[in-house]
C-alpha cells in the first residue's frame, strides 16, 4: 500500500538495516495477536526497532507518520532542526495523513474497488482528491520539494500521488 511504502523510502533513503515482515492483508494477517502486539489498529505499516537511538528496549510504532517522525529524529535526517524548517515539514506530513491520504484511498476505493458504484460517493472523492492534488502543485510551483528541502513530507505524499497520476481526472 502506499502508507507501506512511506517507510521503505525512509528506510532506504538513510541505509538503515532493516527486515520485511509481509503482512497478506487478504489473508487476514493484520487480525493475527503477532501482530496486533505491534499495531493494534490492524494496518500497516508497523515496526519494531530492537536499536531505539539512547539504547533501551526495543520500541514498537504504527500509523506511518508516527513511524517517520520517529525514524527522522532517531536518524537526525529528513526533519530540519530550525524551528521553521521542521515545522513547514511537520505540517506538510500531517496533511498527507489527514488530507491527501484518506482522501485518495477513499477515492480509488469508490472508483475501483467498491461492488457498488456510488455517485455522490465517487464525485466527493475525486472532487477532494483534485482539490487536494492543487494544493499541492501549487506548494510545488515554486520549489522542488515540498518544505523546501527533501523531507518526510514529501515521502509521505510520493507514495499517494506517483502511481495515481491523472486518476480521478475526468
Amino acid at each position: 500500500t502506499p502508507n507501506g511504502h512511506k517507510i521503505t523510502i525512509f528506510l532506504e533513503e538513510t541505509g538503515l538495516e532493516y527486515k520485511i515482515f509481509p503482512v497478506n492483508i487478504g489473508k487476514g494477517d493484520q487480525f493475527k495477536p503477532d501482530f496486533l502486539q505491534v499495531a493494534p489498529n490492524n494496518r500497516i505499516p508497523a515496526i519494531v526497532d530492537h536499536a531505539p537511538k539512547g539504547g533501551g528496549k526495543p520500541i514498537s510504532l504504527f500509523e506511518s507518520g508516527a513511524i517517520l517522525l520517529y525514524l527522522a529524529e532517531k536518524t537526525g535526517q529528513f526533519l530540519p532542526q530550525d524551528l521553521y524548517g521542521r515545522y513547514d515539514a511537520i505540517q506538510w506530513t500531517f496533511w498527507q495523513m489527514g488530507g491527501l491520504g484518506p482522501m485518495a484511498g477513499q477515492n480509488h476505493h469508490f472508483r475501483n474497488y467498491a461492488v457498488e458504484k456510488l455517485p455522490y460517493a465517487i464525485d466527493r472523492y475525486v472532487n477532494e482528491t483534485n482539490r487536494l492534488y492543487g494544493v499541492l502543485n501549487k506548494r510545488l510551483a515554486d520549489r522542488e520539494f515540498i518544505a523546501g528541502a527533501y523531507s518526510i513530507a514529501d515521502m509521505a505524499s510520493y507514495p499517494w500521488v506517483v502511481p495515481y497520476k491523472n486518476q480521478g481526472q475526468e
